[in-house]
């Protein structure tokens, strides 16, 4: 059901376990093993449930962990409350409470950063942001230091470091996806990037003898950050997409 894209894997459990399911005219069985030939239905009632989910976009700022709270440190979902919910968005949905039930991060954003994270209750919008096959791209602005350089940092930095940003670093013992990189001005780059490893961007940069001393996600695919304020969120509008 997952690989189909009807629902996340923890949503088909759910929906097995409630008898919303039926292979070949039955009623499905948790861990029951199917065919690719298979006829899978799924009731009304799961379909209904899945419209209810909402999917958030924060604007999170420093202090923050996005999943988890570890080391004492606040997780982001924290700031999803009616007092925080900006003004300006254009949704007609209003806040509930049961809407913090399942509401987990798509991806990652540290501690040290700030900008656009995506939380949802929807598996499938976590698949297509998270999943292994993703291919939604990200967009950062990040402000750098050279060595001891805090100003026109572009004039004194390589291009052949640029071009190694680019491509041809290795993290984890895993050669990166090619990325975009270029400066926006002259102490700051904006990346482009199709994956998401622990603090990926400051590692790249440490690499090339750069130090992050600011990053920023402005974009996830279609998604923008916008005129969203620091600490705030509004509701993914219907009809829009990743």
């Amino acid at each position: 059901m997952a690989e189909l894209g009807l629902c996340s894997r923890r949503e088909a459990d759910e929906w097995i376990a409630r008898g919303w399911v039926r292979v070949d005219g039955r009623v499905a069985e948790m861990g029951q093993q199917v065919g690719a030939q298979a006829r899978i239905e799924v009731d009304r009632a799961a379909q209904g449930q899945q419209q209810q989910q909402v999917t958030i976009v924060l604007h999170k700022p420093m202090g923050y962990v996005s999943g988890q709270a570890e080391d004492g440190h606040t997780p982001a979902v924290a700031l999803i409350s009616a007092r925080t919910h900006w003004q300006g968005d254009a949704s007609r949905t209003r806040f509930s409470p049961a809407q913090l039930r399942g509401l987990a991060p798509c991806g990652r954003l540290d501690i040290d950063s700030v900008g656009l994270l995506v939380l949802t209750q929807d598996g499938r919008v976590a698949r297509q942001l998270i999943g292994e096959d993703s291919t939604v791209d990200k967009e950062y602005l990040v402000r750098v230091q050279y060595g001891d350089m805090a100003q026109d940092v572009r004039a004194a930095f390589p291009q052949d470091k640029l071009a190694l940003l680019r491509h041809g670093l290795s993290l984890d013992g895993q050669r990166l996806k090619p990325a975009q990189v270029e400066w926006q001005n002259a102490e700051q780059l904006r990346f482009v990037l199709t994956e998401g490893k622990k603090r990926q961007i400051r590692r790249m940069c440490e690499q090339v003898g750069l130090k992050v001393v600011g990053l920023k996600r402005i974009r996830i695919g279609r998604v923008l950050l916008g005129q969203l304020p620091v600490g705030q969120w509004r509701y993914l509008r219907p009809g829009e997409r990743f």
